[in-house]
């Protein structure tokens, strides 16, 4: 026998040597580390959402409605952590690309299968930081989900458990990155050249390098933050010699590029929806692939435009003017070859289809949005008002949210070998899209008449702009709880379907559903398009 072969026997057994609970929370298998960190993620998501349903309902009127304004604060900061730390940056990549990666490689598992194991237990003692520092000693953390120093260096809330537990979730992140990477380079099946991969793979490769590149930068950051809470060094703090322009930057050149952490693996799930359901091989395939890696880079560069009022200098507010200027460009070629890609195609409108088609719009908006505020003028009239709120969450919820949605629509029935409801998944995807709209697009008009954002009370001119939010908050919040009681449900009592109920073409598709412990009986050989549907039917 081989020494693969031996590994191969070991490592099965390694799978089966537990029963119960601990076959989960100590399996090696990459599908149900994949499926822990949806479970994960959907539980963190609605306790985010609970938080904002909460502060939003504050802002229904002016002045005081339900809570105070330390626990606004409180509240709106813990939104932010979770939705932004456990939530949106791990949500793709640590669900569907741990169950899915491996797959439509044509490999057995990731690289690494320890490590991603290990991946997982950080995020979750990430989590339960978190968690843990909402009823620990101090109030929880109230300084916004920047962290932003002084003021979190002197606050007296529970800012150093937060921001520890965002290190370790940094550490989450490298770890999945690292084993992304190694994944795509040496385990490719036979047949499958860099061109071949579905684009899916190319936007985790890409996300996996900035994981891998910018994340220790946060990571030294947070820690220093903590360093000076506790030892009193200055670093940031301006009464000891510190530069809290300094923590902006060194926060920014990590977070700007985590928003393309978020994006991007969204931008690969769209460019397998659309395919399917418009019966066309995607177009401008290379294109496509190579904006990704593109959007990695320039992404990386930009950090300034969040710094134009900070006092830096005008040379450097024009070149990251003009840097975050072309970081549309292969955002704009993304959108354009989805477009055309659905020009004169077959289009079936099932829901992962609609939740595709709500990406381009919203994320469009919020493109178009963020290049308003690389505009040197317009960024002074429109910095911290509730405008940058709405272009964020047109962004990050409509684009990397919704984008997360539409592939648990896609995938479903491939993970649990299931069909959920498809009538109430279209109803859940129309009150998210109605209410989204409802809820942030009023933010735009007030702040642009100056609503500031982060505030506890308002001016009454802008009180109706708030009740329009708020009720759409409500709306949001029933599509939400609709959509994930249906897939709860439907995971135990789902109409069961065969391998490809969807005619799809890559390879997860040419497996049983759920696919088996090694994902594959033998390793298949690729040829041709990875978007090839021709014989391919719809079941």
């Amino acid at each position: 026998m081989s020494k693969q072969a031996v590994h191969d026997v070991s490592f099965l057994q390694e799978r089966g040597r537990y029963t119960g609970i601990l076959s989960w929370i100590l399996s090696v298998d990459h599908k149900r580390i994949g499926l822990l960190y949806l479970f994960s993620l959907m539980t963190v998501f609605l306790l985010g959402a609970s938080f904002a349903f909460l502060f939003r309902l504050e802002l229904i009127a002016p002045g005081k409605t339900i809570m105070e304004p330390d626990t606004y604060n409180q509240l709106f900061t813990m939104h932010g952590v979770i939705m932004i730390f456990l939530f949106i940056i791990p949500s793709i990549p640590a669900a569907f690309g741990n169950f899915f990666l491996p797959i439509q490689l044509g490999a057995k598992d990731v690289a690494f299968p320890r490590l991603n194991l290990l991946s997982w237990w950080l995020y979750i003692s990430g989590v339960g930081l978190a968690l843990y520092s909402l009823i620990s000693g101090a109030a929880p953390a109230d300084t916004g989900w920047t962290f932003y120093a002084p003021y979190s260096i002197r606050t007296g809330t529970n800012v150093s458990l937060t921001v520890f537990a965002a290190f370790v979730l940094g550490f989450s992140s490298i770890l999945t990155g690292i084993n992304f990477i190694t994944t795509i380079h040496r385990m490719r099946a036979p047949g499958m050249g860099w061109f071949k991969m579905p684009l899916f793979e190319w936007s985790l490769y890409a996300t996996a390098w900035i994981q891998v590149l910018a994340t220790p930068i946060v990571g030294i950051t947070l820690l220093l933050v903590i360093f000076e809470r506790v030892a009193g060094v200055g670093v940031f703090d301006p009464t000891k010699g510190g530069d809290p322009i300094l923590y902006q930057h060194l926060f920014w050149i990590y977070s700007h590029p985590a928003v393309y952490i978020m994006i991007l693996p969204g931008m690969g799930v769209i460019s397998e929806i659309i395919p399917v359901f418009a019966r066309r091989t995607i177009f401008g395939y290379k294109f496509i692939a190579f904006s990704s890696i593109a959007i990695a880079l320039f992404g990386s560069l930009v950090w300034g435009h969040h710094m134009f009022v900070s006092g830096q200098s005008y040379n450097a507010d024009l070149i990251f003017s003009l840097l975050t200027f072309l970081v549309a460009i292969p955002s704009a070629i993304k959108v354009f070859n989805w477009t055309a890609t659905l020009y004169k195609g077959s289009i079936y409108l099932e829901t992962p289809m609609l939740y595709s088609l709500a990406f381009i719009f919203l994320f469009s908006i919020g493109g178009l949005t963020g290049l308003m505020q690389g505009a040197l003028a317009l960024n002074v009239q429109i910095h911290d008002t509730s405008f940058v709120v709405a272009h964020f969450h047109y962004v990050m919820f409509g684009g990397a949210g919704f984008a997360f949605f539409g592939a648990l629509h896609y995938w479903f029935p491939k993970m649990f070998g299931r069909m959920y409801n498809k009538k109430v998944a279209k109803t859940a995807w129309g009150f998210l899209f109605v209410g989204f709209n409802t809820l942030y697009f009023p933010l735009f008009v007030i702040g642009w008449m100056g609503m500031p954002r982060r505030y506890y009370d308002y001016l009454p001119q802008f009180h109706l702009g708030h009740l329009i939010s708020t009720i759409g908050s409500w709306i949001v919040i029933s599509g939400v709880l609709m959509m994930f009681s249906n897939i709860i449900y439907s995971i135990f009592k789902g109409v069961k379907v065969g391998p490809n109920p969807w005619g799809a073409a890559t390879l997860e598709w040419q497996t049983s559903s759920p696919p088996p412990t090694e994902n594959f009986h033998t390793i298949p050989t690729v040829e041709g398009d990875p978007y090839d549907f021709k014989g391919i039917t719809v079941q």
